[in-house]
């Protein structure tokens, strides 16, 4: 049930970030009580919602979201404190990108995989291809709990939509939650594919650049128009229906 103190906007981005939460959990993207999913409220004040400390993404919903500003406080009552890694990735930028309404960062198995090769995302497959020159790269700092971080983090994104966090993960940035959606879910396939490619023998078949830079092109078409939205509802409307039907 919506509270009093929260807006129409406001409420409607809470339900929307709560079905991406439970969306990941379907997928198996879930990584017990941490890693995280933010969306940044209207307003000039670059307040976000962040996933409650302490409970599983399948139990995240609207009501106990919780709302932060940069500086990491709670904006208004909750039961669960605010995870300081979340704050940290996030909150830096937040920060930094006017355009970063929503921020999603993963350890899949084939993400931390691939994070921690040399040579880094593979653009010589189908997925693979649609990341070519949206990529940067940050080297492992260790668990990030550590503010000087931060603009490390900023930097190795630049203006790009993804982040590969080096032995560590993988981050998107989107300019709403069916946007990142659709990046990060794209990411997580070149991953996948990239790594059992890696593990059959044989040499692999390289795509030449100007092919790799179309797809990009023409990916970035897809992300940013009403397929991302297309697909994100369509998902979320299977994780429901496997939900009621369990």
């Amino acid at each position: 049930m919506r509270s009093n103190h929260i807006g129409p906007e406001e409420w409607r981005l809470r339900r929307e970030l709560a079905d991406c939460y439970r969306l990941f959990a379907d997928l198996g993207w879930g990584e017990a009580i941490f890693n995280h999913i933010t969306a940044r409220v209207p307003g000039p004040e670059r307040h976000f919602l962040i996933n409650p400390y302490g409970l599983m993404y399948e139990e995240v919903t609207a009501e106990t979201l919780v709302k932060i500003d940069l500086d990491g406080n709670a904006l208004g009552p909750s039961e669960h404190p605010v995870n300081p890694a979340g704050f940290i990735i996030h909150a830096a930028i937040h920060a930094a990108r006017e355009d970063a309404h929503c921020i999603m960062h993963l350890h899949t198995t084939a993400g931390v995989a691939v994070s921690c090769k040399e040579r880094g995302l593979s653009h010589d497959n189908f997925y693979g291809a649609m990341f070519q020159d949206r990529v940067g790269y940050h080297d492992f700092e260790g668990i990030s709990v550590h503010a000087d971080e931060q603009p490390r983090l900023v930097r190795a994104l630049g203006d790009r939509d993804v982040l590969i966090l080096r032995n560590h993960g993988l981050l998107v940035v989107g300019a709403d939650v069916p946007q990142a959606f659709r990046w990060m879910w794209s990411l997580q396939r070149a991953c996948e594919v990239q790594c059992l490619t890696q593990a059959i023998a044989g040499a692999e078949i390289a795509v030449p650049e100007e092919v790799r830079r179309r797809s990009a092109r023409d990916a970035a078409d897809f992300a940013h128009g009403t397929t991302a939205r297309l697909m994100f509802d369509a998902m979320v409307r299977r994780m429901r229906a496997r939900r009621t039907n369990a």
